[in-house]
């Protein structure tokens, strides 16, 4: 479970900065990603992926994405809402089109689907 969470941890860190900047690349051409220390607990807890993996393995990838999507969106908005009541929250979606309390924001659900079936591989034995 502990080298899971660590693992997990990285990855969310990792694809967060090049997400990032990426972004940065295309809106001002800055080419710099970034994150924050406090994602490192929450993308860690994608760990949870891999029990729930072994129990729905026989679904097909669309059935998975889509489960992953949830939870994923799920974990955003509980945590980004926990975190804004405490003035901690490093993101803020609120400008953004589709944003729900703007701790989420639905236009990042291919990402989350992708991302989903992608620590599916990483938290494998």
């Amino acid at each position: 479970m502990g080298n899971n969470f660590m693992k997990c941890g990285m990855a969310g860190w990792c694809l967060e900065v090049l997400w990032t900047g990426i972004h940065g690349g295309v809106k001002n051409k800055k080419r710099m990603g970034n994150t924050s220390l406090i994602m490192f607990p929450i993308y860690g807890m994608a760990f949870v992926i891999r029990p729930v993996y072994e129990k729905i393995q026989h679904w097909n990838v669309v059935a998975r994405g889509f489960l992953y999507t949830t939870g994923i969106f799920a974990t955003e908005y509980i945590t980004g809402c926990a975190l804004k009541k405490h003035n901690l929250c490093p993101w803020d979606y609120s400008k953004c089109k589709f944003n729900v309390k703007g701790v989420i924001r639905l236009d990042y659900a291919p990402a989350w689907f992708v991302t989903g079936l992608l620590f599916e591989k990483i938290v494998k034995k």
